[in-house]
């Protein structure tokens, strides 16, 4: 159940963490007439001057420098927080001892849509398939918000959203973890592997974040799982929704698959229709096939017709960081695939190439086991240059998979460079991680942007 929208006014909302989402919040809660409280870790002086003016001009009160004691107390109402914040911090356990709701600004953002929502979460491509499905509604003739994890947050459009509009929204399962009612009318599952355990420790806690996507549907919405994974099987059968299937290795009881390299699209009553050939796929890599899998799927769902998947598939060239050709360089193919933030897809990605890849990767250590990689390192790799925190762990595993090229360098530009003077014509230079960013850049949007740059000055 929705509140109305007269439920805000003069209700006392924390808004815990600022950046994109905890500005988009606290604007829309002052539009709904609450008083509205944001507090961040960062000293005031590392707040960006047009946020705090903006914010001024808004009557937030602001509490910049940590999260001091009394920050929540009885006559707050509730707590938005940003989805990196860990449930563990003081002002969130003092929320929930005094019972006070604590959610993301996704949840915010759907009590007050009257736009029908398509949810998409997954460890590997969701902003792919999410960027696909607005792409497809697009060709279709559909108003559309994409919105979430990419582009906009959804609380920045919520408020003006029309019920004429659909928000495609990617949801990461720290913003899923803060939903109590979000409902999408189709919900897309692309894959779930190990990620974000120092967050969720557990990884029966982490699939059962990126569940609650399903938690509030009912049996006239739909749910789209991957029919080649194991796990999906087990969580079908929990659903109250439809479930449609998308599959890479052959027919599905209801849903999307390949077939002796033709895509077909079997609803849950009726005869199959070929949809389009494998060959009319412009996007590289079987994880992207899959990823427009899903997306036509939950396309098909929603009542979209075949022919706007079609004209999709055969014009979409892929998302930038997401395996993103760059450019060739004396017959070297240069790759940036800094959303690789996990083996699983810096795998994925390693698999696009047959071999003579020159793999740069690194980052972040988060205490994981690169072993996983050794057969794919072994069959793909023709040599590794590996940066930040993890390069003596990746050069390891690389030599224990046979790899005798093995190098390490301080960041991704100096990587760029010895891969110039080492790849010869006809190979191909990747950067996919395996690793988060932070131990040298902001973002993987950064490290992805300083690679492009580096390859465009060679």
């Amino acid at each position: 159940m929705r509140f109305p929208r007269s439920w805000f006014a003069d209700k006392h909302v924390v808004v815990l963490g600022l950046a994109k989402s905890g500005l988009a919040a606290a604007k829309l809660l002052r539009r709904l007439g609450a008083h509205v409280t944001v507090n961040d870790q960062k000293p005031e002086e590392r707040i960006p001057a047009e946020e705090k003016r903006l914010l001024a001009e808004w009557g937030v009160q602001c509490v910049w420098g940590g999260h001091p004691p009394g920050l929540i107390t009885p006559d707050v109402d509730l707590v938005v927080k940003n989805p990196g914040i860990p449930y563990a911090i003081a002002p969130v356990q003092d929320a929930c001892r005094l019972g006070i709701p604590v959610v993301t600004e996704v949840e915010l953002g759907w009590q007050w849509t009257s736009s029908p929502v398509i949810g998409i979460t997954g460890s590997n491509g969701k902003t792919t398939t999410t960027t696909l499905i607005g792409e497809i509604l697009r060709q279709a003739g559909q108003k559309v918000h994409v919105v979430g994890n990419i582009g906009q947050v959804m609380s920045e459009v919520a408020f003006d959203s029309r019920p004429d509009e659909t928000l495609v929204v990617e949801l990461s399962s720290f913003q899923l973890m803060g939903t109590v009612e979000f409902r999408p009318k189709v919900a897309v599952l692309t894959n779930v592997y190990p990620a974000h355990l120092d967050y969720h420790q557990t990884m029966d806690a982490y699939v059962a974040a990126k569940c609650k996507l399903f938690a509030n549907q009912q049996a006239t919405d739909a749910a789209v799982l991957n029919a080649d994974q194991e796990l999906s099987h087990r969580i079908a059968p929990q659903l109250p929704s439809r479930v449609y299937w998308f599959s890479l290795r052959g027919p599905v009881a209801a849903g999307i698959y390949v077939e002796e390299d033709q895509i077909y699209w079997q609803p849950q009553e009726g005869p199959r229709e070929r949809l389009f050939s494998r060959a009319d796929v412009a996007i590289k890599g079987e994880h992207n096939l899959a990823n427009l899998l899903a997306a036509a799927a939950a396309a098909l769902i929603y009542g979209i017709p075949s022919e706007a998947i079609r004209a999709v598939a055969q014009s979409f060239m892929g998302v930038e960081h997401r395996l993103e050709f760059v450019r060739e360089v004396a017959g070297v193919a240069y790759y940036n695939d800094s959303k690789a933030t996990n083996t699983t897809a810096a795998m994925t990605a390693l698999r696009s190439f047959p071999e003579g890849v020159t793999w740069i990767a690194g980052g972040l250590d988060r205490g994981i086991s690169f072993d996983d990689m050794i057969p794919t390192v072994r069959q793909h790799v023709r040599r590794v240059i590996a940066y930040g925190q993890t390069r003596e762990q990746i050069v390891s595993m690389c030599r224990q998979a046979g790899v005798e090229q093995c190098f390490t360098v301080e960041d991704v530009e100096e990587a760029v460079r010895l891969a110039h003077r080492l790849t010869p014509a006809g190979e191909v230079v990747l950067l996919s991680p395996a690793c988060a960013s932070w131990d040298l850049y902001r973002s993987f949007e950064e490290r992805g942007h300083i690679f492009k740059q580096a390859v465009h000055k060679l």
